[in-house]
This record gives structure tokens, C-alpha cells and sequence, in this order.
């Protein structure tokens, strides 16, 4: 699980680096990401079990998505990487019920953005509390 909660951080964080700080694109910059990690681990699947062989690229391509965000209305790379970890939580819970639906993993990353973008108000508060 901390693997595919990694995945999610990784596919997300990395995206957006490509997507803004060298101005790839969101598209190329998903893409380029989704490219090598499904090539990586359909020509090394015995690196990790089957589970995580199979789970891994669809959590970096679907948390790619979310990497696609421009700096203009996403300045925090925290908001990216949390948005990462949600999508990974929201992948595993729901991988049962979203089988078989055409983007899913397009509707998981637009649900964790939002909830990742909603939580910006409780950083302060949380902060302001640690003084």
C-alpha cells in the first residue's frame, strides 16, 4: 500500500514539474510519464508481485492527471503531492466499484485535486495551532 500511496505522490509531483517548471505541457507531460512507467514495468514485471506490477502504472498515469494543473491556479507543490495521496486512497477503495467505466482515473483525479485544493484553508489553522 505505501508503494502504491508513493506511486500516486510520484506520478502527480512529477507531472506538474514537467507540466510548469519546464513547460512541456500538461499532455506531453502526462504522457511522457505514463509511457515510462507502463514500459518500465511491462518489461520488468517480476520487480514487484503481480498486484503492484499491475496497480503501480495505472496509479502513476491516473495521478499524471492531476499533475496536468497549471501554476496559475495551483501554486503549492503540497497541493499536488496530498492530491497524490488522495487519488492513491481513492484508487484502492474504489478499483471494485469503477471496473469496466471509461475514466475513472480521470474522475478520481478531479475529485482528489478538489479535495487537496479544499483543504488549503486548514493548513493555516493547523499552523497558527502549532505556535
Amino acid at each position: 500500500m505505501i508503494f502504491i500511496l508513493l506511486a500516486g505522490v510520484f506520478g502527480a509531483l512529477a507531472t506538474f514539474y514537467l507540466n510548469n517548471t519546464l513547460q512541456l505541457g500538461g499532455i506531453m507531460a502526462s504522457a511522457g510519464i505514463s509511457v515510462i512507467a507502463g514500459g518500465f514495468f511491462y518489461l520488468f514485471p517480476e520487480l514487484l508481485n503481480p498486484f503492484l506490477s499491475v496497480n503501480v502504472p495505472l496509479v502513476i498515469m491516473g495521478s499524471s492527471f492531476i499533475g496536468m494543473a497549471t501554476s496559475r491556479v495551483i501554486k503549492q507543490y503540497w497541493i499536488i503531492a496530498l492530491s497524490g495521496v488522495f487519488f492513491s486512497g481513492i484508487f484502492l477503495l474504489s478499483s471494485l466499484f469503477f471496473e469496466g467505466y471509461g475514466g475513472s482515473l480521470g474522475t478520481i483525479a478531479a475529485i482528489s485535486l478538489g479535495a487537496a485544493y479544499a483543504m488549503r484553508p486548514f493548513k493555516k489553522i493547523v499552523l497558527s495551532l502549532n505556535r
